[in-house]
């Protein structure tokens, strides 16, 4: 039976937009929609929700690190309680598979690193006589991306609660579910009104006005590079802070004293995981020439043990990108790298054996691709791999930073001193040698085009709060008022 989902959550309540619209939701494994969300959220639902957002503030900003660390664990058990829910969400208007627990299970750890962080933070230190203040920057703007639908808002939120500042949610309009139900987790937790709200709309509306708003005090978004220079451009106007994760275009170099199989293995692991949508893949590797033809059968033969289809049957460990959009703009990368001249290994235009319908895709390996096609330019988002050679590593080096991306880089090599003078070379924001797990308390964002500012742990934590000098209350020995101890 198709559910509707007619409210958004603002101020404590589940109110409707005041605009008309609703969106269908369409499983991308089936094509059939299978639920309608209200998608009228407006300017005017914006001023309400900063509004509530405002006022909330003036007495959640001055509530104890003990009392935020209560409220983190009631988020905490009312999302446990509920990860089937999120796990049949992210299958329908996703297309991740049930049996990929990252989607559901991740946003429980960063909020438990987050809770912890929150306990051993010190919001006041010293220098001489100076106390140096950490307060909670205001209202915060959090716009989230369809592909990490619930991780990616939950790092954003908890670590401004952690904080002490009150948030305004907007999803993306494709996956719009998983933040509802992140909606209804959090009114479970009985937080205070106003603490959270969700708005349900396009981003050219209420994106835009979110990042317009006066009584916003910060934007934290996460999402295409393109969107996020728009973002910038609307918060510039009333000069607040913005943090921006935008595209990436990371390569993984392979370097020629590496265990060759190992790193293809990973590769097709890492590249291809949720369907190849996510900002962090490593979709270029760089091979030395000499070892490119030795290197592809590895990587055929990783891909080859992928079980694509229903995200719901617990075999699948690969489902559909997540739209028909989506499914067109990365069948159009394909026959790009096709008309380019690229070689193509394995995948292509056709959809995978025994699949008529949903928006599935071969997984595909490109080799013979050069800097100049497109396919190693753009960020594709999808089960695309471009295989690079170099000649020295210089070249690769070269080739890796030729990008206006920086969010991530990976290294390959059998010595970590000559992998840690190669990766310090890299122009990215996080690097994993020898496909190194991440850590959540370690920061994750990106140089150049791919953003500014950083999310996870201490650096996350503090890009809610601000500075503040207070003179003449510390000793020079760093004794502190009792007040602040």
């Amino acid at each position: 039976m198709q559910k509707i989902y007619p409210h958004q959550y603002i101020n404590g309540s589940w109110v409707a937009p005041s605009g008309p619209g609703q969106r269908d939701m369409v499983n991308p494994a089936t094509e059939e929609v299978f639920a309608t969300v209200a998608n009228g959220g407006t300017a005017e639902d914006v001023d309400r929700a900063v509004a509530a957002a405002r006022r909330s503030f003036e007495t959640f900003s001055r509530t104890t690190v003990a009392e935020r660390v209560a409220m983190i664990d009631r988020i905490i058990a009312a999302y446990e309680a509920r990860v089937d829910d999120f796990a049949d969400i992210v299958a329908s208007e996703l297309g991740s598979p049930v049996s990929a627990r990252a989607q559901v299970s991740g946003p429980i750890g960063h909020m438990k690193v987050a809770r912890e962080l929150l306990q051993s933070y010190r919001f006041d230190t010293h220098m001489g006589d100076t106390i140096i203040r950490r307060e909670p920057i205001g209202v915060c703007a959090l716009i989230s991306p369809w592909n990490w639908p619930i991780q990616t808002p939950v790092i954003k939120f908890i670590y401004a609660l952690a904080a002490g500042c009150t948030s305004i949610m907007k999803g993306s309009d494709a996956s719009p579910l998983s933040g509802i139900l992140l909606a209804e987790v959090i009114d479970k937790a009985g937080l205070p009104p106003g603490v959270f709200n969700l708005i349900l709309g396009r981003g050219r509306v209420v994106g835009e006005a979110l990042s317009a708003h006066p009584d916003v005090d910060l934007v934290s978004f996460t999402g295409s590079t393109t969107a996020g220079i728009k973002v910038g451009e609307a918060a510039a106007h009333t000069v607040k802070r913005v943090s921006l994760e935008l595209g990436g275009k990371s390569a993984n170099i392979v370097l020629q004293d590496a265990d060759l199989e190992a790193a293809a293995r990973w590769n097709v692991g890492r590249c291809f995981f949720n369907t190849g949508q996510s900002c962090h893949a490593p979709s270029r590797m760089l091979v030395h020439e000499s070892q490119v033809e030795t290197v592809l059968p590895f990587l055929v033969d990783e891909i080859s043990k992928f079980r694509i289809g229903d995200p719901r049957a617990p075999q699948t460990t690969m489902g559909p990108v997540i739209n028909q959009a989506q499914y067109e703009t990365v069948r159009g990368y394909i026959q790009s790298g096709i008309d380019e001249g690229a070689r193509l290994v394995c995948g292509g235009m056709e959809r995978p054996a025994g699949l008529d319908r949903g928006f599935f895709v071969q997984p595909t390996v490109f080799s013979d691709v050069t800097p100049g096609m497109t396919i190693a330019k753009e960020e594709i988002f999808g089960p695309v791999l471009a295989v690079m050679p170099y000649r020295t590593e210089d070249e690769a080096l070269q080739i890796a930073n030729d990008s206006i991306y920086g969010l991530g880089g990976y290294v390959f090599s059998s010595d970590r001193e000559r992998g840690y003078e190669f990766a310090s070379g890299l122009r990215a924001g996080r690097i994993c040698f020898n496909g190194a797990a991440t850590n959540s308390l370690t920061p994750m964002g990106g140089y150049k085009q791919s953003g500014i500012g950083r999310s996870m742990g201490v650096f996350g934590l503090e890009e809610y709060l601000e500075i503040k000098s207070v003179y003449g209350f510390a000793d020079e020995a760093g004794g502190l008022p009792e007040l602040v101890r």
